[in-house]
């Protein structure tokens, strides 16, 4: 019984260690495209057809259910994977509606009407492409009304934490908080919209201040998981087997990724 997690790169390995934390006793394969990382900066026709090679390589290794721990895919490619490409019997998902759950305070699967909620003005921080879709504003529009969304794209935060280059990587954030309070002084919240990100999390409340509350995706995501595959059982997978895969340099993204989770990672050739 095995469960796919999907990224572009290394930043889904905090989504796999949650889940991993969360249910132990589930198999779990991940892939990582990181031949084609970041996937930021790529138009949605690119992102979707990268995203969707993956998820059948994920399919083949007995993952009927796939998680896109990308905010870039979740944004730019899911809508379309799951209204136009995706089969009956297999179920692929995102990461951003465990997260607006969490920020209006809905019950997971609640499908009541959009209503007014506390936080009235939230800041975004994402990579280029997931702030052009647009789809975390889409996504809240179907929970929640009277919320003002200020996004910030992030770029070149992704690349120094995939060298692991964390002193520019803070640098990075600091100079886009700065440049996210010049259009929205006082967010009440901000969503830190890349799986990437949490590495940083730190760095983001420091930087707008301990009265922000900074939502991170990590652990809504494993807690969802769990809630929906004690509700959907049938959707665990053939697999056997957790596995890491990887279309990069299995020994170089290895090394990263032992550096990434603090612990030792080997991956294999996808």
């Amino acid at each position: 019984m095995a469960v796919g997690i999907f990224d572009s790169g290394l930043g889904g390995l905090t989504v796999y260690d949650a889940v991993t934390k969360q249910l132990p006793d589930l198999h779990v394969v991940y892939f990582g495209d990181n031949a084609h990382a970041p996937y930021g900066v790529r138009d949605a026709d690119d992102v979707f057809n990268l995203t969707t090679t993956a998820i059948e390589r994920l399919w083949d290794a007995g993952c009927d259910l796939v998680i896109l721990a990308c905010n870039t895919a979740s944004a730019a490619a899911l809508r379309r994977i799951q209204e136009s490409w995706l089969p009956k019997d297999k179920r692929v998902l995102g990461v951003f509606v465990p997260l607006i759950e969490a920020l209006t305070e809905r019950q997971w699967g609640d499908n009541s009407p959009p209503r007014e909620v506390a936080v009235k003005h939230v800041a975004l921080f994402a990579t280029p492409a997931t702030v052009a879709s647009r789809a975390f504003q889409r996504e809240l529009a179907f929970r929640a009304i009277g919320v003002d969304v200020e996004a910030q794209a992030c770029g070149g935060v992704v690349d120094a934490i995939e060298d692991g280059d964390m002193i520019l990587a803070d640098a990075l954030v600091r100079s886009h908080v700065d440049a996210l309070k010049r259009k929205m002084p006082h967010p009440e919240a901000a969503i830190l919209g890349c799986t990437h990100y949490p590495m940083l999390a730190e760095s983001f409340q420091d930087a707008l201040g301990e009265d922000v509350q900074v939502y991170s995706q990590a652990d809504l995501v494993a807690a969802s998981l769990q809630d929906y595959l004690a509700r959907h059982p049938d959707m665990l997978g053939t697999g056997t087997e957790s596995a890491f895969l990887t279309t990069g340099d299995p020994a170089k993204v290895s090394r990263q990724a032992t550096q990434f989770l603090r612990r030792k990672v080997d991956f294999v050739a996808a």
